[in-house]
Parts: structure tokens; sequence; C-alpha cells
């Protein structure tokens, strides 16, 4: 009996144990349940609503101002380009005004000579007005020696025959008519020498008031020059002053921008954060409810378990023991237990790779080629010996000789680049006086010389040198005009919306696109 008890007692305490360490099971399984422990990392810096509004409107004050400093910009680059107009019209005015000048200057050359050979005339006709006036003279000393005029009754009564005073007749008609010829001679060498005087005096008169106004017309441009040019000084530096302003407002934009968008990253980064972390609490709680859910039920089974392990504990206290029944002692074999293992899972073949073909590379495309007709040149007698398209690449092909020759005001002649002139502003500050290059009708001068073309060293003039074509039918080789009265600028039409000019001091000759802006209406074909 008092061995039964001791049994009970040691399975009662058997059963405890196995209940406590169910229950130690169970707790174990929930602290190692994967993705029970916190894993979310501490909270970022979570900018409030009110930063976020105020760094937006940083942002918009900013962009206002900016808009602001754009415009003023844009003013400004409106006003130097009007200023570059006026200067570049001023300028070529200074050609007009120097052309002008010169052909003044020839003209007054010119009626200098004539002056000079009418004087000449003049001491040629002084000589025959002398001699006249020495035989008229000399006529009427003769006349006064005879003591009457040839035509008096006095030679006839004088007659000893009919046949002396036919002859006398004769003589006397004879006489008569050789004084009337020496009056007329003498009439006429008077009439002409007061003619070629006035003449020549007209002509000096004439050469030099245009001398006079082509002097006074080129001060006058160059003092317009110089104007116009402080007044683009004084624009540059308003623009350099505004963009200034306007850069720095871009840095402050930038900087805003920045503090916006940090500040919009942080709140999307707490958002992402607080999103994770509101997962993971979830997903924490469906771990620690499933791994109860677990333990429970683990313990369940090992309560069970024991409760059948001390029920067949106790069944075998009260059986006797096997020696007192039989000498041969029975085996309980436990059968074997035979698991077969599942099959493995089926491989995933890699997927072939695929090569591509590469398509044979394309053929070179072959430039065109140019065609130039032969026999050019310019004849003895200074005309154009070259014509049609071969006239048109001679030229062009002259221009484009000269590409990256500095632009000098005032500079370029049939024979290339030369020293430019003084404007008293931004020609001078480029040195184009002491400089050999072209200016944008220096480098026409030079191309079209080469076909025989000799042309003024003014836009205005050379815009009327040629027949005028409107500008939408322009073919290579035409001259394009900016400006009143092409009186700004000048280019050379090379085809394909582009165009050879020599823009600017401080520039190059180049190949630029077409720029419709400012063009007159018509361009000037001379080929």
């Amino acid at each position: 009996m008092f061995v039964r008890q001791r049994n009970r007692l040691t399975h009662a305490r058997t059963r405890v144990a196995h209940a406590v360490l169910g229950l130690a099971l169970a707790g174990s399984i929930v602290a190692t349940t994967p993705g029970i422990a916190m894993a979310v990392p501490p909270p970022p810096p979570n900018p409030s609503d009110t930063e976020l509004q105020q760094a937006d409107s940083r942002v918009d004050q900013t962009l206002g101002r900016i808009g602001d400093l754009i415009n003023d910009v844009a003013s400004a680059n409106a006003q130097l380009a009007e200023i570059a107009a006026q200067v570049a019209i001023k300028r070529e005015d200074v050609n007009k005004a120097l052309v002008d000048l010169q052909s003044s200057r020839d003209v007054a050359v010119a009626a200098t000579a004539a002056g000079a050979a009418a004087r000449t005339d003049m001491g040629v006709d002084g000589q025959a007005i002398e001699v006249a006036q020495q035989q008229f003279d000399d006529f009427v000393a003769a006349s006064y020696r005879q003591g009457s005029t040839a035509g008096s009754l006095t030679v006839f009564l004088g007659s000893d025959s009919p046949d002396d005073l036919l002859a006398k007749a004769d003589l006397v008609r004879m006489i008569t008519k050789k004084h009337n010829a020496v009056m007329d001679e003498l009439q006429r060498a008077r009439t002409a020498r007061s003619n070629t005087e006035s003449v020549a005096r007209a002509a000096q008169a004439t050469a030099d008031a245009a001398a006079a106004r082509a002097e006074d017309n080129k001060a006058l441009a160059m003092e317009a020059i110089q104007r116009v040019t402080d007044a683009q000084k004084s624009a540059t530096e308003q623009q350099a002053v505004v963009m200034k302003e306007r850069d720095s407002a871009q840095i402050e934009l930038e900087a805003a921008r920045n503090s916006a968008t940090g500040l919009q990253n942080q709140r999307q980064v707490y958002d992402q954060w607080d999103t994770q972390r509101r997962a993971e609490e979830a997903a924490t709680a469906a771990a620690i409810a499933a791994a109860q859910q677990a333990a429970s039920e683990a313990a369940t089974r090992v309560a069970a378990d024991q409760i059948a392990r001390d029920r067949a504990a106790d069944i075998a206290s009260r059986q006797r023991p096997h020696t007192q029944i039989s000498d041969d002692s029975s085996e309980t074999k436990v059968p074997s237990v035979t698991t077969t293992p599942s099959p493995s899972a089926a491989s995933t073949r890699a997927p072939t790779s695929v090569t591509a073909t590469p398509s044979p590379p394309a053929s070179p495309t072959k430039a065109p080629s140019v065609t130039t007709e032969p026999g050019g040149g310019v004849s003895d007698d200074g005309q154009n010996s070259v014509t049609g398209d071969g006239a048109i690449e001679t030229v062009i092909d002259r221009a484009m000789s000269q590409l990256g020759v500095r632009y000098s005001w005032g500079g370029g002649d049939a024979n290339g680049p030369t020293v430019g002139i003084r404007d008293g502003g931004v020609a001078d500050t480029f040195g184009d006086f002491e400089n050999a290059g072209f200016d944008c009708s220096g480098i026409m001068i030079y191309a079209f010389a080469g076909v025989g073309i000799s042309l003024p060293h003014y836009s205005g003039y050379q815009y009327t040198a040629g027949r005028q074509v409107p500008a939408s039918q322009m073919k290579r080789g035409d001259l394009i005009f900016y400006g009143p009265n092409a009186s700004q600028h000048e280019a050379l039409y090379l085809g394909n919306n582009q165009m050879l000019e020599s823009p600017q001091s401080g520039d190059v000759v180049k190949v630029s696109p077409v720029r419709w802006d400012g063009m007159v209406p018509n361009v000037t074909r001379l080929l």
C-alpha cells in the first residue's frame, strides 16, 4: 500500500513538472518566433505642416522675384539689341559719308583738272585772240595808210581799164571778206574764253561745296556713333547689374527648393517609417497570437501524453512481476515506422540566351560634288568673264577663304583685309583702327571683285547695285540686307538657310543661320 501511494505521489509530481515544462515550452515558442521581436528603427525627423508651408512660401516668393528679374533682363537685352542696331546704322552712315566724300574729292580733282585744261585752252584762245586782234589792227593800219578804206571809190577811179577795174573789185571783195572773217574769229575767241572761264569756275565751286558737305556729314555721323556707343555702354552695365541680381535670386531659389525638398523628403521618410512600424506591429501581434495558439496546443498535447503515460505506469504498477507468471519473458516489439521522403522539387531550367545578329553597317554617304563652270576670271576690260553658277561659286569661294578673319570697321577692299577706321567707341576698344580685317560691306567688295564687279563701301549703295528680288525667292550668291534702306548690315546667302557675314567688332567672318528679323524685304542679285 505504501509503495502504491509513493508511486502515485511520484506520478503527480511528474505531471506537475510536465505541465511546467509545457508552459515553459510555450513561452519559449513565443520568445523565439521570427518577426515577433520589434525591428522598427528609431523614428526619423518629422517636420510639421507649418514648416512645410513656410518652405513652399519661400520658394513661391523667390520665384516671383526671379520672374520679375527675368523680365528686366529681357527688357535690357531688347534695349541693347536696339542700340546695337543703331550703332550698326550709324557705322554704315559713316561708310556712306566716306564714300560720298571720296566721290566729292574725285569730282573736285576732276574740276581742278578741267579748270587747268580750261586755263590752257584759255591761253590758246588768248593767243588766237591776240593774232586776230593783230590782224585786225594791221588791216586798220593799212587802210589808214592808204588814206581810205579798201572799199572807197578811190580804188575804182584809179583803174586804167575795165579789166583792172574788175581786178580791183575782186580785191576789194576779198579784203572785205577777210576783214569780216577776222572780226568773226575775234568775237568767237572772246566768247569761247568767257564760256570756258564760267564752266571752270562753276565746276570748281560745285566740287568744293560737295566736298564740304561730305566732310560735315562724316563729322555728324562720327558724333552720332559716339552718342549711341555711350548709350550702349550704359545699357550693358545695367544689364550686368540685373543679371547679377537674377543669378543671386536663382541661388536663393535653389536653396529654398532644397530646403522645401528636404523637409518633404523628411516627411516622406517619416510616413514610410510609420507605415513600416504599423505593419511590423500588426505582424508582431499576429505572430504572438499564433505562437500562443501553438503553445497552448503543444501544452495540451504534452498534458495528454503525460496522462496516458501515468495511466500506463499505474496499470503496470498493479501487475505482478513477469517472473511470477512464467519463466519465459515476452518482449513487446515496437513496430518500426518508415517515412517515405517526399520527392525533390523539379529543378528549374535556366532560360536559353538569344544572341542577336547585328545588321551590317550602313555604307557611308558620299557628299554631292559641286561643278564649277570652266573659264572663270576677269577680262582685261574689267568686265565679268565668269557667268552663271561658276561666277556665284567664285564669289562664295572667295568669301569663304576669309573665314575667321577679324572684323575691322571700315576695313576690306578688292585685294583683301585692310586696317579699319576710328569711331571713338566700340571699334576703337577692339583696335579696329590698327588691325586689318573686314566689315560687312568690305567682305562683299572682296568677294565680288573676283568676278570683276566693283562695289562701293556702303551697304545702302550695294543694295541698289543689282536687281531686286523678293527675299522668298533668294538663291545662293544673293546679298541679304538689314535695317532701314539696307543701312544696318548685309550678308551673303549660301543656301540651306545659311549666310556668310562679318557681324561686328570683336567678332570674325563666319557662317550663320539666316536671321529673318529686321531683314529688308528684297535681296540684291548681282549675278
